[in-house]
């Protein structure tokens, strides 16, 4: 189905409106946390589910909700999952017991997924000619870069001036409106893979094996890392991943063929996606840390901090980063924006304990708009450039997985080994904000070594541009391959 040019922008602004709800619920909610805690009467314990029962269904669900996507329809399961979304986040503002949250909050997970999975692959099959995809993916890739600050704002606002009931209910007119505008401005077609089947049991146990993934790495720093229940879950989830990989070995219609990770690009762009990704989950989450416990920061104070990176994010990604990748493919724009991202990390471990905000923190934070912005694009490009038609949905429910679970677990090795360190600290004499200081700078040495590590895979194993597949044409995911001078 052909569109014109303006149809085909106002499509991609609606998916990115829908993708950055989703995004934005991820961390929105953190700064509300007192609040809830408060008004719900959660125990430390128990607020915790309020993050984890999100992140277990979004995280186990990604691979299913993009499979699902292929069979019958990216659209289709685009508007199910917003639809759950919005419907959920209807019910997380209303909720007025703990069960009644988090049975929500689960649902909202399911939505996300759902919805995330498929997204990039209707983006992909709107745009194929490699200019405007570039630009395309561009803009996505803010969203996606630049949700994540963004909700720490909006979070601090929300809650400092109304309530944490309004962090859920502002998603319900939002869903709505991205609902209306979806069914009349995304062209609808069948899935790719119409009339295959789907692997139940390679569904059940790839889902079921995230899932205890997710739960035993969000857990981690409180049960222990080697306790028996961490250990016993990952062992449980390794098991249900080898079982998956049989499964996919032997039915005639896998959920996940193991060809797939043959597709140089899109097995490299999972590797850096899962080391960039829990590179920016310490920029995000560590960095308020500290800003909020060392520097003394109110929430919304700590918000309008990343708005620096934020504006040159949007920036580079909805403009430069563009021509960059049309110039120089993807490798050498995706190696520079690590190499930039790893910097301002490394700038972050010499933040003192009575350090200000212009010698201290910004020019941590415009190095890492500056390397978010170029990056994000042509991790995605890399990802999804020679898929095939029948398998983007699955491609993108993989490389959303792939950032879903690096952020997770770079998120509790990092606030782990904080957290170790400064009880070395303390142990040895030093004040608590100087601990603390000390914890948050051996996680973020260990984030930028994440990002250079990203950098370098990136760098070295992607192919020179974003080759077309010779499997997809040019009706959905083929394209010219871009030219880089080397």
């Amino acid at each position: 189905m052909t569109m014109d040019s303006r149809k085909r922008w106002l499509a991609l602004y609606v998916l990115c409106l829908g993708s950055l709800m989703i995004v934005l619920d991820a961390t929105i909610v953190n700064v509300a946390l007192p609040s809830i805690r408060d008004d719900l009467g959660f125990s430390e314990t128990s607020l915790a589910w309020v993050v984890n029962a999100y992140l277990l269904t979004y995280g186990g669900f990604l691979l299913l909700g993009g499979r699902l996507g292929d069979l019958f329809g990216h659209r289709r399961l685009f508007l199910a999952g917003i639809s759950l979304f919005t419907l959920a986040s209807l019910v997380c503002g209303l909720s007025t017991t703990q069960g009644m949250l988090i049975a929500a909050r689960a649902v909202q997970g399911l939505g996300g997924a759902v919805a995330s999975a498929v997204s990039l692959s209707l983006m992909m099959t709107l745009f194929t000619e490699p200019a405007e995809r570039a630009k395309a993916m561009g803009v996505f890739g803010f969203v996606a870069a630049g949700g994540g600050s963004l909700g720490v704002l909006l979070g601090g606002v929300i809650t400092d001036v109304i309530s944490w009931h309004w962090i859920f209910l502002v998603n319900f007119p939002i869903g709505v409106l991205v609902l209306f505008l979806s069914s009349r401005i995304v062209p609808s077609a069948p899935g790719h893979a119409a009339g295959g089947r789907l692997d139940v049991a390679g569904a059940l146990t790839v889902t079921a094996s995230l899932m205890l993934a997710v739960y035993a790495i969000v857990n981690g720093n409180q049960a222990g890392w080697t306790s028996v229940q961490t250990l016993g879950l990952l062992a449980a989830s390794a098991l249900l991943l080898g079982a998956f990989l049989v499964i996919e070995g032997k039915v005639p219609a896998p959920l996940m063929p193991l060809g797939l990770f043959k597709l140089r690009n899109l097995a490299v762009a999972d590797v850096v996606g899962v080391l960039w990704a829990a590179a920016m989950f310490a920029w995000f989450f560590l960095s308020a840390l500290y800003l909020q416990f060392v520097l003394g920061y109110s929430p919304l104070r700590v918000g309008l901090s990343f708005l620096p990176a934020n504006l040159i994010m949007g920036a580079f990604s909805l403009g430069l980063s563009a021509k960059l990748v049309m110039k120089f493919g993807v490798r050498k724009p995706l190696a520079a924006g690590l190499l930039l991202a790893a910097m301002g990390m490394v700038l972050f471990v010499r933040a003192p304990v009575d350090g200000s905000f212009v010698r201290d923190v910004l020019p941590s934070m415009i190095l890492l708009g500056f390397g978010a912005g170029l990056a994000f694009n042509p991790v995605l490009l890399a990802a999804m450039s020679d898929v095939k038609p029948e398998q983007s949905g699955l491609a993108s429910g993989i490389i959303n997985t792939s950032f879903m679970m690096g952020g997770a677990l770079g998120l509790a090795i990092l606030a782990s080994l904080a957290d170790s360190r400064t009880k070395t600290l303390v142990s040895e004499g030093d004040s608590h904000l100087a601990a603390l200081t000390g914890g948050y700078h051996a996680a973020f040495f260990l984030g930028a070594l994440f990002a250079l590590a990203a950098a370098a895979i990136g760098g070295l194993l992607l192919t020179a541009g974003v080759p077309g597949s010779e499997h997809a044409g040019e009706e959905a995911i083929g394209a010219p391959a871009f030219a880089e001078s080397d």
